[in-house]
């Protein structure tokens, strides 16, 4: 009973000391933790990480130019990243939400506050965008898990709707429109 109350008290204060920053050259060994990782990679849509030069190489090009992309910290090292990809052309009221984190602190509550924080944010920060979308395998219960205590409405089974690692893969799509964060925030 102690050892549980501990843990959920660690729970918490894992939670309480979430902050985002920008993602950057100096996060590159916080993001080999996660990124070299194959349970982390798993359902991402890049391959495992096998050097930081590839890591260095992710940060410059694309982390760099990103338009909303964050690292999830704790105590000040990036145990994790987020993003919100904002589309174009007629799907310009849309935005991909996107999130990873290092194994280590799965099933802490971390990412659902982390996806929390940002749905606060991000309708604010960009208010043309009416909807907040997430695509999870369907195999990833965990993230759908994330997603749904966060407050997104899941949608349906996207039936062979992506190639990941080789394979044709069923997504589970979610959702969460600017509204929905007017009663639930």
């Amino acid at each position: 009973m102690e050892n549980q109350k501990n843990e959920l008290t660690e729970e918490n204060d894992d939670c309480s000391d979430i902050t985002f920053q920008l993602m950057g050259i100096s996060d590159i060994d916080d993001f080999m933790v996660w990124a070299t990782d194959d349970k982390v990679s798993q359902f991402c849509v890049w391959n495992t990480y096998t050097s930081k030069e590839e890591a260095m190489d992710y940060m410059t090009n694309i982390v760099a130019h990103h338009p909303w992309q964050r690292a999830i910290c704790l105590k000040n090292h990036a145990i994790g990243s987020i993003s919100v990809t904002p589309l174009d052309g007629n799907d310009v009221c849309r935005g991909q939400l996107g999130y990873v984190l290092a194994s280590k602190y799965w099933g802490k509550g971390i990412v659902t506050e982390a996806v929390k924080m940002v749905a606060s944010t991000i309708f604010v920060e960009w208010p043309h965008l009416e909807r907040l979308e997430a695509l999870v395998d369907a195999d990833n219960l965990g993230s759908q898990r994330v997603l749904e205590k966060a407050g997104f409405q899941r949608e349906g089974v996207l039936r062979k709707y992506i190639v990941l690692k080789g394979r044709t893969r069923d997504v589970v799509i979610f959702s969460l429109l600017s509204s929905d964060t007017r009663s639930y925030y």
